[in-house]
């Protein structure tokens, strides 16, 4: 007697909708359970609405420098409630879009939370159902510290349910979300302070991108707070907020408190002992470099692997895996090598490759490094002035590029092209030997000397 489905994925996310999609694509039945809305963090809570609170707080700079380019404006202030209304809405339609392209494409979609009862079997809402294969594709939760008081922040989650724009923020954090919402808040007007555990934001980035970035939200006024460890939180009688540290300093006054502390996986509700699947101890489901379990025909891809959280890198995943299980390409899968990554900080930030620090750590003298640091031509005229940065790292005596860094205007933008020769093994000649497009800011790395 055959399955049921020759796939169930677990999770409508990037992943699991990609995955699901490209399988159908091949002739194979699907079928995909999701209990939240579909679209999973990125479309719902994370990189779309993100992108689009981003645009907002770069449209106040636009707004903020363009009468030095001429322009006679007068700003009335902005409307937080409005940004929200559309936001959601323009989320709201990328969830009935995803619903009809799975109708369309004949993918059985079941709205309610699935688990694991058996190595091939699966059961949502009270019905079982069996399955060749299975993806777990659940995602992954913002994480809150077990403090005391720490229920009284919010996560990067409840940024998107704010209906009014705090005045006073304090976020506790050192990565993506902290430096990308805390650069939300200060362009729209909020004072804002940033809590890192360690000595400063984005400690897995190359050291010029933290500095110029760091530097560049002191100078709008952006507090950073290092070495700060969380032990509590407490609210007065006038609803401010009060975060204390381990080494007794206090932060109080403040109207919201942020937690960007990082994300915890999806698993605790899969049944994953059912079925014999194996986590680790940080609660995440191990893949090898065929997104395989330890169980044969149960697959993970994203976030709940915790292998480079990424939406590109869980859709590139699931696509693949549904290449290799139903599209007779036996070799396809994901390199998780060079993976381009781009951070909606102000100014935003692109790169690819290896750092500084691990450039040196493997290669030693090998390496070669070459900076360029300087003012983009779209402060020309503006007293307002934010600090491009670049950099290419380089091995051996054919300098073959390993890492590319950049921030400044345009960062996000022009990073794509340059992952793209960066897999293909380019080396520093390649870079030298591509004329320059005049003027950009791109034109650096092509010129650097």
């Amino acid at each position: 007697m055959g399955s049921d489905y020759d796939l169930f994925v677990i999770g409508g996310g990037s992943g699991g909708l990609a995955a699901a999609q490209r399988a159908v694509e091949y002739g194979a039945r699907v079928g995909l359970a999701e209990s939240g809305r579909l679209g999973g963090t990125c479309v719902n809570v994370g990189c779309v609405p993100k992108k689009v609170s981003w645009y907002a707080g770069s449209f106040a700079h636009i707004l903020h420098d363009a009468p030095e380019y001429g322009f006679d404006l007068k700003v009335a202030g902005h409307d937080w409630g409005r940004l929200k209304a559309g936001r959601d809405a323009y989320v709201g339609r990328l969830n009935d879009i995803y619903r009809a392209n799975l109708d369309r494409r004949g993918v059985e979609f079941f709205q309610g939370r699935a688990r694991l009862v058996g190595a091939n079997e699966i059961e949502v809402a009270g019905s079982r159902y069996s399955a060749a294969n299975i993806l777990i594709a659940t995602g992954g939760y913002p994480m809150v510290p077990e403090v005391p008081g720490a229920e009284l922040g919010i996560t990067s989650d409840g940024f998107f349910d704010l209906e009014t724009r705090p005045q006073r923020i304090l976020i506790a954090g050192s990565g993506y979300v902290a430096v990308e919402l805390g650069g939300v808040f200060r362009s729209l007007g909020s004072e804002v302070k940033i809590l890192t555990r360690q000595d400063g934001v984005l400690r897995s980035f190359d050291p010029m991108l933290r500095e110029v970035l760091m530097d560049e939200m002191r100078k709008e006024d952006i507090g950073i707070e290092t070495h700060a460890v969380p032990i509590g939180v407490t609210r007065d009688e006038e609803g401010k907020l009060t975060l204390e540290t381990e080494d007794c300093r206090t932060f109080g006054g403040y109207d919201c408190l942020l937690w960007a502390v990082g994300r915890a996986p999806a698993t605790g509700r899969l049944g994953l002992e059912q079925a014999g699947v194996r986590k680790d101890v940080g609660g995440f489901v191990p893949v090898d470099d065929w997104q395989s379990t330890n169980v044969e025909n149960i697959y993970a891809v994203g976030d709940v692997t915790g292998r480079v959280a990424l939406t590109p890198v869980a859709i590139a995943a699931g696509r693949r895996l549904a290449d290799r299980l139903f599209g007779g390409m036996e070799d396809r899968r994901l390199d998780y090598e060079n993976v381009p990554t781009v951070i909606f900080s102000h100014p935003p930030i692109g790169t690819i490759g290896m750092n500084e620090p691990e450039a040196h750590a493997r290669f030693g003298e090998a390496v070669k490094v070459y900076v360029s640091r300087f003012n983009p031509m779209v402060h020309a005229l503006t007293e307002r002035k934010v600090a491009s940065a670049m950099k290419l790292i380089t091995v051996g005596e054919e300098e073959r590029v390993v890492g590319c860094h950049v921030i400044g205007h345009g960062a996000d933008e022009m990073m794509q092209g340059f992952a793209v020769a960066i897999r293909m093994g380019a080396t520093k000649k390649d870079f030298d030997d591509t004329v320059a497009i005049h003027p950009t800011s791109a034109e650096e790395l092509v010129t650097l000397r």
